[in-house]
């Protein structure tokens, strides 16, 4: 199947399944797949997947301990 006109994903898959995983819908993605969830979860999924990467960034910004 071709992917044309879509943007290649960000998050790895496996990533994208630990957050399934943590938000309670990785059954679903398991059943149905990544077509089956609702709109509201894939958003919560992207909100979650964006404060994780705030976290890592501000912890790489903090100045080293002395």
């Amino acid at each position: 199947m071709s992917r044309r006109g879509r943007s290649r994903g960000v998050m790895s898959e496996g990533f994208k399944y630990e957050l399934a995983k943590d938000l309670g819908f990785y059954e679903t993605v398991q059943r149905e797949g990544w077509g089956g969830i609702r709109t509201k979860d894939a958003g919560n999924m992207v909100k979650r997947a964006i404060q994780i990467a705030e976290q890592a960034l501000k912890q790489q910004s903090q100045p080293p301990f002395r």
